[in-house]
């Protein structure tokens, strides 16, 4: 189904006339361009609204000939207001068909949440996925590779970030876990201590609204269980990948991939572990559109991004693949880094996985 026909069959079921967006991510998903000038807010610069005739854009006098140089399609239309004049809600309420919904506040505006809408991927959205996951994970492995055991987790965060940036891939999330704070802390957050004998990297990248994430591994004089915690934790990962793919076949919920997740656990011998690390769930116009939980309802749809995360302490695996009926494609690889193959607990799959680079 395309945009349009998901946003005319939202109009219809609603009785609305309108839908706007000016969150960067679903702004990004129906333009294809960026509304972002400040990274700390939750929405941008301009707002997008579909009404069953096309997309219009609102935005202020400063950014509107931009935009239209730079972000939109030559079918948008623009409508501007004067930056001194009032806000993007006062605006976007002065040129809306109504009923309306949006994403943001909007006086007598209902409210919409974007994520089933984003739902399941395009392919031209599939495609460029591909190409940002392939780059994210390049970059993560340029610089995974240039790493010394004193390095500090704050420099090789930096390096992440300048890596990631000159490919124009912003970095909501950025975590490098030394061998000393890996074990302690599910999210190492950098600090200022050296990475050690070993060093995990965990990225989140964004480009033209789309999110990937991926994880690295890298030892210098690893402890004995790091290969054998990491093969584990892979194969919780193919689990996951697995079920999802059966689960979305059969039109389940995200609650059900949880429970194969439980069990892929205890397969591999660490019994209850997911209690200590979110595992993950779909990806796509969100870091996470759901996070997998026990009791989670969210509805496994295909084709359509995946990024799970296990943990075992001190290991993961991690990237983010694209899951349809046909089969689980890997997108945030390159080739270049060394794989392991692995059989999914409880299916009849087997991945290739990233494993621990030793340098």
């Amino acid at each position: 189904m395309t945009l349009e026909a998901r946003l005319d069959a939202h109009l219809a079921e609603n009785d609305l006339a309108a839908v706007w967006f000016a969150r960067p991510n679903s702004f990004a998903w129906l333009t294809g361009g960026d509304n972002v000038i400040d990274r700390t807010g939750d929405r941008g610069v301009a707002a997008a609204g579909y009404d069953g005739d096309g997309v219009t854009v609102v935005t202020d006098n400063i950014e509107a000939s931009r935009l239209r140089d730079e972000e939109l399609g030559e079918d948008v239309t623009v409508e501007t207001f004067e930056w001194y004049s009032g806000g993007l809600e006062e605006a976007v309420a002065s040129v809306s068909p109504t009923p309306a919904a949006a994403d943001f506040d909007v006086e007598g505006f209902e409210s919409v949440d974007a994520t089933a809408l984003r739902q399941p991927l395009t392919d031209a959205q599939a495609a460029a996925y591909r190409s940002l996951s392939e780059e994210t994970a390049v970059a993560v492995e340029t610089v995974a590779r240039g790493i010394d055991p004193d390095d500090t987790e704050r420099g090789v965060a930096a390096a992440l970030r300048e890596e990631l940036e000159a490919r124009d891939i912003a970095t909501p999330v950025v975590l490098v876990g030394g061998s000393e704070r890996a074990q302690r802390y599910r999210h190492f957050t950098p600090k200022s201590e050296p990475v050690g004998d070993y060093a995990l990297l965990s990225v989140t990248g964004t480009r033209d609204g789309l999110f990937t994430s991926t994880t690295r591994t890298v030892a210098f004089d690893p402890p004995e269980w790091l290969a054998e915690r990491t093969r584990k934790a892979m194969r919780v990962e193919t689990s996951a990948l697995a079920a999802t793919q059966a689960v979305g076949r059969d039109g389940g919920t995200a609650s059900e991939v949880f429970a194969a997740i439980q069990a892929a656990y205890d397969g591999v011998g660490w019994d209850g572990e997911w209690q200590h690390h979110h595992q993950g769930g779909a990806a796509g116009f969100d870091g996470r559109e759901w996070i997998a939980t026990p009791d989670s309802d969210a509805p496994v749809v295909l084709p359509q991004g995946y990024a799970w995360n296990p943990t075992i302490r001190g290991a993961k695996s991690e990237d983010t693949h694209l899951v349809s009926e046909k089969g689980v494609e890997t997108l945030s690889v390159t080739g270049e880094w060394p794989t392991r193959r692995v059989q999914a607990v409880g299916y009849d799959l087997e991945l290739e996985r990233h494993g621990v680079l030793h340098l």
